[in-house]
């Protein structure tokens, strides 16, 4: 079977990323620009011929929404340009908590972005560690999910911690924390928060026992971190020798960095599907560009990704 080149571009926001996943690719980014207006309005221009092509365009989808617009007009202007099949990889993808109407008159955002990426004409999503699996099943195209655990597994494992417990910082992370605790054969804990409004705990208790336990909290999202710091200082006041936390996507708003440092935290590894806003001696940021790589080109020559996941068969 004849296999249609692949080309790489990135969007504006995920520069840094990009790069990285070209170089394990073995290809150089293509060539784009962004012309802008005096109004502020803006248009990204494909520089080369994408005609009969795999176009893989990068960009996660951080705030401002300007980046969500700009993967739109570069996924139009693929299509426009007769490339044979639009990827949009998108490794933190924005709106994704908004997948429900939990109050009256509100929007389900992130299915409103999955209509405008399937409309703008994408044929496939690749993303990682969306805030809600069933995300997926707003998009009536293929979607790739990749899982942080395929870089948070073997860090933790170098680690080698003597008493192992994993933790939930609220109840929504249950299932993502109990799958590392199966994984590892280890305990696990969750921490029950009780919001008055957003992003803002009014209270937080510890169900189980994590005394003399080295513990891991698991998210996916660390935005202003005062859920995660909450469970931190909770679960060392309950007796844990150490708590350290591994979230995929580091928003970091805020007052987030000063939280951090501030906390009984231990350590904060996040991966770089979003660029770091300040370095901080309590963060450690791995690089997911080699999965993204691995799962661009299993993508373009039409092979199974489930081998890039590790311990597949709880996650």
């Amino acid at each position: 079977m004849l296999v249609a080149d692949v080309k790489l571009f990135s969007g504006s926001s995920s520069k840094y990323l990009s790069e990285g996943i070209a170089d394990y690719y073995g290809q150089p980014l293509g060539n784009l620009k962004v012309q802008k207006f005096a109004d502020g309005e803006f248009q990204p221009i494909i520089i080369e011929s994408v005609r009969g092509t795999f176009v893989f365009i990068i960009q996660s989808t951080i705030a401002p929404s300007d980046n969500l617009m700009e993967l739109l007009m570069l996924i139009d202007a693929a299509k426009r340009a007769s490339a044979t099949y639009i990827t949009a990889v998108i490794p933190y993808y924005g709106y994704a908590r908004q997948d429900r109407k939990d109050q009256p008159r509100v929007a389900i955002a992130s299915k409103l972005v999955a209509n405008l990426l399937v409309a703008s004409g994408a044929d496939r999503v690749m993303t990682m560690d969306l805030h809600a699996d069933q995300i997926q099943g707003f998009f009536d195209i293929p979607v790739d999910h990749l899982h942080s655990s395929a870089i948070f597994i073997p860090y933790l494992e170098n680690k080698s911690f003597e008493n192992l417990t994993f933790a939930s910082p609220d109840v929504g992370s249950t299932k993502r924390a109990r799958a590392y605790a199966k994984y590892f054969n280890a305990g696990l804990v969750i921490c029950d928060k009780y919001r008055e409004k957003a992003n803002e705990v009014a209270e937080m208790n510890v169900i189980g026992n994590v005394e003399g336990q080295d513990v891991v909290l698991v998210d996916d999202i660390v935005d202003t971190a005062n859920t995660l710091c909450n469970a931190a200082n909770k679960i060392m006041e309950k007796g844990a020798k150490s708590v350290t936390a591994v979230c995929t996507h580091a928003v970091l708003s805020g007052s987030a960095l000063e939280n951090i440092e501030k906390s009984m935290l231990s350590e904060l590894v996040v991966t770089n599907t979003i660029p770091l806003k300040k370095e901080s001696s309590k963060i450690k940021v791995l690089s997911v560009a080699k999965l993204f790589a691995k799962a661009i080109r299993h993508t373009h020559e039409y092979k199974s990704i489930n081998s890039l996941f590790i311990g597949s068969q709880v996650f």
